[in-house]
């Protein structure tokens, strides 16, 4: 009788070619897959909430499988973190009922994305951060922010690479604030497009160094052309923070030790 189980994983994505498997680099998912297979003593393929890019970390992502392993979750959890490398770990296993599906049951995702505004790069966060030597107006960052909020037609934020069917999401937060030398961007959607969030990030930078008036994220909205979205951030400042699910599938809301970070 096969299972269905679903887990919560925080990864460093710097070392991975991004969540998907490929023949020639290594994907998050090939790791996760080989662990839980090893502790199901079968061939296992994992789903997962959001499949994150080269790079991009996560805190708090989502995934199922299906087994025919009998195992306590307290099993699988010890199991498969002893079969994963340091750069990934899981932090809770449950059964779920059959019909849950960690990407389509999810109702929202939130990310957080971190900028180092200092005059020098930092050796530690080089690879967990972006880098912006130019002083940033967090104030006019988040003022710009707020004109994208809503559910609207995000094709001037989204690569050209996009899969998805439709451009329209609903933004339901986009905040910016300053802790001492970070900024700190959350975005929480009911969905993303691809590389949408960096692409937010990278037009709110322009304003934030003093390029452009908070109105003008408005104008390359409705504008609908990523060409005048400005630069797409990089991957190695954006961490998927949480995935959410209605109360009744019993999802945890996130339990990584890094708590808030960053």
């Amino acid at each position: 009788m096969s299972v269905r189980l679903a887990a919560g994983l925080e990864y460093d994505g710097s070392g991975f070619c991004g969540w998907q498997a490929q023949q020639d680099a290594q994907g998050v998912q090939t790791c996760v897959e080989a662990a839980f297979s090893t502790v199901a003593d079968e061939a296992v393929s994992v789903f997962c909430a959001g499949r994150t890019d080269a790079g991009v970390h996560a805190l708090g992502q989502v995934i199922h499988l299906d087994t025919t392993a009998q195992r306590e979750p307290r099993n699988w959890l010890l199991g498969a973190n002893s079969n994963l490398p340091s750069s990934v770990r899981v932090h809770w296993v449950k059964v779920v009922d059959e019909h849950f599906n960690a990407r389509f049951s999810a109702t929202g995702r939130s990310y957080r994305y971190l900028i180092l505004n200092t005059a020098t790069p930092s050796a530690l966060l080089r690879d967990r951060s972006c880098w912006r030597h130019r002083p940033l107006d967090a104030a006019a960052m988040h003022a710009a922010a707020q004109l994208l909020l809503g559910e609207h037609d995000f094709s001037a934020f989204r690569a050209a690479a996009c899969q998805a069917k439709s451009p329209v999401r609903e933004l339901r937060e986009l905040r910016v604030e300053r802790r001492g030398d970070r900024i700190i961007i959350g975005a929480s959607a009911n969905a993303f497009l691809h590389h949408m969030v960096r692409n937010l990030v990278g037009a709110l930078i322009r304003v934030g160094e003093g390029e452009a008036e908070p109105a003008w994220v408005r104008e390359v909205l409705d504008g609908r052309d990523r060409s005048a979205a400005g630069i797409t951030a990089p991957a190695s400042g954006l961490y998927l923070t949480s995935v959410s699910y209605p109360d009744a599938v019993g999802i945890p809301a996130g339990a990584s030790p890094l708590g808030d970070w960053p």
